[in-house]
């Protein structure tokens, strides 16, 4: 079954009206057909460049051009989206062919390069045990989790936190052991 417009996509009367708008300088026009197209144009160059960062910014390059061009376009030659898409195109193989080379290294070089840092699955365990360690501290009496919190991850000694919060060094000592006491039931579970 033949349709009367085949080879005319839809909405192209529309695309190719608001480009003879954008030639007059309308600039409603131009974001209405920016909106209409930037999807698509940023998905062919994004195929073609890979980096999103880049087809960013070759997509910026892209509706500059088609701002300045509009009054080029033919709609008897191609569709809008197809004058546009071309242009997106290549910019984007210019963007391409203008990237410096790079380097090719052998997969068997690549243990060479590993991250030394922590893995994937330790730092997840590592944020989950933190969030663990702060909702415990949390449930302390605050007298007990500042005293906590100064200790271990201010560096503050007993007696410099004892002379800070105007009681016995043996005062804070017991709030400290109360509240890891405490911290250790949290942390195992065995309190609801």
């Amino acid at each position: 079954m033949s349709h009367p417009n085949q080879g005319v996509t839809p909405g192209a009367a529309e695309l190719s009206a608001m480009l003879a708008r954008v030639a007059d300088g309308d600039t409603a026009a131009f974001q209405a057909f920016y909106d209409r197209t930037s999807a698509k144009l940023f998905g062919a160059i994004l195929r073609i460049l890979i980096e999103r960062q880049e087809s960013e910014d070759v997509l910026q390059d892209v509706y500059l051009s088609i701002w300045r061009k509009a009054a080029t376009f033919d709609p008897s030659k191609a569709s809008p989206i197809t004058w546009a898409a071309t242009i997106a195109r290549n910019r984007a193989i210019d963007r391409l062919r203008a990237r410096p080379p790079r380097a090719h290294v052998p997969v068997e070089q690549a243990f060479d390069l590993a991250d030394d840092g922590p893995a994937p699955d330790a730092s997840l365990m590592h944020s989950q045990d933190a969030r663990r360690i702060a909702a415990a501290l949390a449930a302390l009496e605050p007298r007990h989790a500042a005293a906590i919190r100064a200790c271990y991850f201010e560096g503050a000694t007993y007696d410099e936190l004892a002379a800070r919060e105007q009681v016995p060094v043996g005062t804070l000592k017991s709030w400290v052991r109360r509240g890891l006491i405490r911290m250790r039931t949290l942390l195992e579970g065995t309190e609801a």
